[in-house]
């Protein structure tokens, strides 16, 4: 069925949603909503997410977390062109060329008016962000959503931004290394995942390579409603950074495919908006879920990750 792409025999998925691990054990000031962390060479890990104007969030030992303020002290001006409410959504943190990256998004609920955009900072740390202004953008009248950004650098050094949400699905552009943004000579917008049944509801990409794959992540269903959330978290692979990605069951993911890393289980309600963080040699799943055990507050989420048989598991 895949070709070039054939798949090694994986060990069995979980059975049940019992199987799902908890997260891990984190302490302070971790009600968040779309984290993204990085370790930075200092050995702080810096943790960034929605809402504010970005919030901002630090612990020294992965486990203890601390809120520092928000990445800028004041909202760019053309937030209020996409966002009433200036809400900035789903950081992307990373570390390029001696300075610190974060691609972000600014929409609202219910539309594709939406933008991406990329802010720098020498730090990362609360109000040194200066922002670059606008990477990518969709309004009403395009079939993808310009929200969700994630950054993947391939082995040729060649930059791609993996976004979407809902409409035709997940997508992914040429990044210039030079400026952070679109690449002019490729402006090709590949399709990463889709469904077919309204609302398509998929989105918030995570492109990793691992053991010669490369692998999406991507939340799917029903996401910001508490207890009442049904997001989960799939994967797929593929053996170019732009697809076709097929799950551990040989579907494509632009056909309804995605094989399920982590969804509800016990009081963790609607696991998503997920970031793989490399640390110690080790990947981790650093997620938001809902908490049954906490009047359905986002919280964060952490999870080492198994690559054993091809296809990633949580413990």
């Amino acid at each position: 069925m895949f070709g070039e792409e054939a798949q090694p025999k994986a060990a069995a998925a979980p059975s049940s949603a019992s199987a799902y691990p908890g997260p891990g054990r984190v302490t302070g000031d971790v009600v968040v909503h779309d984290p993204t962390m990085f370790r930075a060479p200092d050995g702080r890990y810096l943790l960034h997410s929605t809402h504010g104007n970005l919030e901002v969030r630090t612990s020294t030992d992965r486990v203890a977390f601390s809120r520092k303020g928000d990445a800028f002290s004041k909202p760019p001006a053309w937030w209020s062109r996409y966002s009433a409410e200036n809400d900035p959504w789903a950081p992307d943190l990373s570390h390029h060329g001696g300075r610190y990256l974060m691609y972000y998004s600014v929409s609202k609920f219910h539309s594709n008016t939406s933008a991406i955009a990329l802010a720098t900072s020498t730090t990362g740390l609360p109000g040194s962000w200066k922002d670059q202004g606008i990477v990518y953008s969709s309004t009403a009248g395009n079939d993808y959503n310009a929200i969700d950004p994630d950054l993947f650098v391939d082995d040729d050094g060649k930059w791609w931004l993996a976004f979407g949400s809902h409409w035709s699905g997940i997508k992914m552009i040429r990044l210039d290394p030079g400026t952070g943004k679109q690449y002019a000579g490729d402006t090709t917008r590949h399709s990463l995942a889709s469904r077919s049944a309204a609302p398509r509801a998929v989105e918030g990409p995570t492109v990793v390579k691992r053991n010669g794959y490369y692998y999406l992540f991507a939340s799917y269903d029903t996401c910001c409603s508490g207890t009442a959330s049904t997001y989960k978290i799939k994967v797929g692979r593929a053996t170019k950074p732009t697809g076709p990605y097929y799950d551990r069951n040989g579907v494509a993911m632009n056909n309804d495919g995605g094989t399920v890393v982590m969804a509800s289980h016990g009081s963790v309600i609607g696991p998503g908006g997920q970031d793989i963080m490399p640390d110690g040699g080790k990947d981790l799943l650093v997620y938001h879920y809902y908490d049954g055990k906490g009047k359905g507050a986002p919280k964060l989420g952490v999870n080492l990750l198994n690559w054993r048989g091809g296809w990633p598991t949580t413990y």
